[in-house]
Formats: structure tokens, C-alpha cells, sequence
């Protein structure tokens, strides 16, 4: 409790500290996806060649594996991915377009002092802006800290619901019924890729925060606390900062995006969840052989 009391005392010397300035900032994440759930599945399978298992394990580590910057001042952020100078994801449809839903996708610009996010994406060759509120989370202050790039960071929990179109949040669905005896055997354990995964209801967070940063401010939707939050994770994607700069050189404007479609975050999802159920029936109709959104599980 008196390491909690501290912090929030620290947290608001310092903020008064950077009163006197135009105090901006740098951090750049690293976001890293399990995928052990998955890997462990295809490599129960008789009828996925190491070859394709090494391709499909490749196409995810792309789709999974990525570099953010987030610029921050003391109300407001941007939080990008890092441009690289690569061939983008090879692979199926299905593939390319599980990859612009991998947290990454556009701009998201975050406004703490006025609770509001924006975030330019693209799907299915459309552009949209979504405009909503920032979600709150009821973080649970905890006492125990960690040192994170040379900032002492104080540990925060909370409980949150998934997004069901952030595809870090699927996990292989349970087979529970193969196992009842007498079940008939799935047709080869054939399934298309939505119909093999599921999200979960809630989810845990787990974020390291630093007071020493005191700006309510983190990676992607994340926010709410008392400090930089250097380090989220929600039981499979940990996203962790591995550079932090201080009043850089080189300004970034720090504002929100205008270009595309304005939606609320309701919208956008309810839109791509019927496009996602188009392409399921779709891809089904054809025998997943075009659509590559079909997968096998098991033996």
C-alpha cells in the first residue's frame, strides 16, 4: 500500500515537473503473439506436409510478430506500425487479410483528456475511421515492480472482453465432441479456419506502468494509469517497449487522422464480421480450396 501511495505522489511530482515545457515523447514496442496453441495442433496432423507446416508457421510469425511507435505528449498519442521495407505477408486471402487484423492496421490516435480514440484501417479494399470512446478498464493497483529499461515499472491488473475481429485474440476451438464415444469422426477434421477458432469471453491484462513517465498513456488502446505503460500482456500477445526517448529532437505532430469512412467501433465490427461470414460461406462453397482460409486439425 505505501509503495502504491508513493507512486501516485512520484506520479504527480513529476507531472507538475513537465508543466513548464512541451514534453513529448518516443517509445517503440515490440508485439509478440503465441502461437504454440496452433503450432501444437498442425503438428498432430498426418495430412500437413513440414513444408507447409514451415510456410503457415512463417506466414503467422509475419502476421504475429511486429514493431510499433508510439508518440505521446501529455493528452494525446499516436501509436503506428514501423514501416519496413519488405514484400508484405505472402500467403492465401485468408492469410492477408488475418494480417491487417493482427493489431496492426492505420494510425490510432488516443485523446486522454477528452476519452476519445480514432483509427484509420482498411478492408477489403474500403477505407474507414473509427471514432469511439476509450474503453476504461478497472485496474487493480498492485504493489510489485519490475525494472523495464531502467524505469522502475509497478505492476496493474484488469479484466477485459476481447475483440472478436483482433485475430491475436482466437484460440484453437476445444473438440470436446470427437471425444464422446460413439461421435462420428469430423470429415477428415476438414474445417474451415473461423469455424476451427474461438475468442474467449474475457480476458486478463497484466501491464507494467512507470511513474517516472507521467503521462496516462500506453501502447494501442491501453491506458489509465498513473505512468507510461512499458509492458502489456493478455495471456498470449506481450507487447513490451524496448526503447523510450524523452523530448526528441524531431517533433512529431500529434494529432487525429481524418481520412476514411467515420464509424463507430460498433459498426466496424458488426461490418466485418458479415464480410468475415461472406467469405466463410464462400470459402465453404468452394471447398476452402480457393479461399485459403481452410485448415486441418488433429489426425
Amino acid at each position: 500500500m505505501y509503495k502504491v501511495i508513493f507512486t501516485l505522489v512520484l506520479a504527480v511530482a513529476s507531472f507538475m515537473g513537465l508543466q513548464a515545457q512541451e514534453f513529448q515523447g518516443m517509445a517503440v514496442y515490440e508485439s509478440r503473439t503465441s502461437t504454440s496453441d496452433f503450432k501444437s495442433r498442425m503438428e498432430g496432423n498426418k495430412n500437413m506436409t513440414p513444408d507447409m507446416q514451415k510456410r503457415i508457421e512463417e506466414s503467422m510469425k509475419k502476421m504475429f510478430e511486429k514493431t510499433f511507435i508510439l508518440n505521446f505528449n501529455k493528452t494525446a498519442s499516436i501509436y503506428k506500425e514501423e514501416e519496413k521495407l519488405e514484400a508484405s505477408t505472402q500467403g492465401g486471402g485468408g492469410f492477408r487479410m488475418m494480417s491487417s487484423f493482427a493489431g496492426g492496421g492505420g494510425t490510432y490516435y488516443k485523446n486522454v483528456k477528452d476519452k476519445q480514440y480514432s483509427n484509420d484501417k482498411e478492408f477489403m479494399g474500403k477505407e474507414f475511421l473509427v471514432k469511439d470512446s476509450l474503453t476504461s478498464l478497472a485496474w487493480k493497483m498492485e504493489a510489485e515492480t519490475r525494472i523495464i529499461g531502467g524505469y522502475t515499472c509497478y505492476k496493474a491488473t484488469a479484466i477485459k472482453k476481447p475483440s472478436a475481429t483482433d485475430f491475436r485474440n482466437m484460440r484453437p476451438r476445444k473438440e470436446d465432441g470427437d471425444k464422446k464415444e460413439g461421435a462420428k469422426p469430423a470429415d477428415d477434421k476438414k474445417t474451415n479456419f473461423l469455424d476451427a477458432v474461438e475468442v474467449p469471453k474475457e480476458i486478463v491484462i497484466t501491464a507494467w506502468y512507470t511513474p517516472e513517465i507521467p503521462v496516462s498513456q500506453g501502447p494501442e488502446g491501453y491506458w489509465g494509469l498513473p505512468g507510461l505503460i512499458l509492458e502489456v500482456n493478455d495471456g498470449r500477445t506481450t507487447i513490451l517497449c524496448s526503447k523510450v526517448v524523452l523530448n526528441p529532437k524531431d517533433k512529431v505532430e500529434i494529432k487525429a487522422v481524418t481520412k476514411g469512412k467515420v464509424v463507430s467501433q460498433k459498426e466496424y465490427d458488426e461490418a466485418v464480421m458479415k464480410k468475415m461470414e461472406e467469405f466463410r460461406e464462400m470459402n465453404q462453397g468452394r471447398g476452402g480450396r480457393e479461399g485459403g482460409m481452410q485448415i486441418r486439425f488433429g489426425n
